[in-house]
């Protein structure tokens, strides 16, 4: 693939994130917010109940002495943070799948794009989650955030290599196993893998107060993981009209095909 083509789908990859930035922001707007203010309100009850009354205007969730109010945090904040997060992995992801077309097997633009969006909500995302998952506001002890943000993102990381570890090792089986059987066999491997990290890494630090409501808990991971499933989809079915635009209906006139060995 040129260069050009490169340039246009890195362009069409931070459009297609900023559009999945959009639908995330919408599902955050809608669905996680009301989480956060019911975990204020929780960490503000529980501080009330612990301190007596007014001690919860020191516990950091409210609006006063807070540098940015809350109700700034949930619009212009959340939407600041949504849309540059889709275009950077917009970005991303676009090269990533400008590097796969032609790899995976015969699957165009919008198949290739798809599926390593999918790819990307496995290893970016659920992987990550199932070891540390999102907290609400009032859940850890806020001296540990940069430690639970470390382990975080080494978790992101060590997936994202699994990832490419599984994938590299299933196309070598390809002319062994077939097409099918060597996908499964590096899907097996990659979720085998998978699970040894989850089991061996460290725990959290977290822990979740004494009372704290297992249904908000709940309803406020839910919601972080729905957005990012929400994005990554969203930038799947976007990027890959607009790379099949660019590749297949206009510039190149075909679909880009598999390398041949040797």
């Amino acid at each position: 693939m040129n260069s050009a083509a490169v340039r246009g789908l890195l362009l069409r990859g931070m459009l297609a994130g900023l559009g999945a930035g959009v639908l995330g922001l919408v599902v955050a707007y809608v669905v996680g917010e009301p989480q956060v203010d019911a975990a204020i309100d929780q960490e503000a009850h529980a501080a009330g109940h612990g301190h007596g009354a007014g001690a919860g205007s020191g516990s950091g969730s409210g609006e006063e002495g807070e540098l940015v109010s809350r109700s700034l945090q949930s619009t212009a904040g959340l939407a600041t943070g949504m849309l540059v997060y889709g275009v950077a992995l917009g970005g991303l992801a676009a090269l990533a799948i400008a590097y796969a077309l032609g790899r995976v097997g015969r699957f165009g633009p919008r198949a290739t794009a798809l599926l390593l969006a999918l790819g990307g909500l496995v290893t970016v995302s659920a992987v990550p989650f199932l070891k540390y998952p999102a907290n609400p506001p009032g859940v850890g002890d806020p001296s540990t955030v940069g430690s639970r943000t470390t382990q975080y993102f080494l978790m992101v990381l060590l997936s994202v290599l699994l990832a490419v570890g599984a994938a590299v090792a299933g196309r070598r089986l390809v002319p062994r196993l077939g097409g099918w059987y060597a996908t499964v066999a590096g899907g097996a491997v990659f979720v085998a893998a998978a699970g040894v990290a989850v089991a061996l890494l460290p725990e959290s630090s977290v822990e979740v107060p004494e009372g704290y409501p297992a249904d908000l808990l709940w309803r406020f991971r839910l919601a972080s993981l729905g957005v990012h499933g929400v994005v990554w989809v969203g930038f799947g079915l976007l990027f890959g009209e607009l790379a099949e635009r660019l590749l297949v209906r206009g510039g190149a006139g075909r679909r880009p095909r598999a390398p041949v060995a040797g």
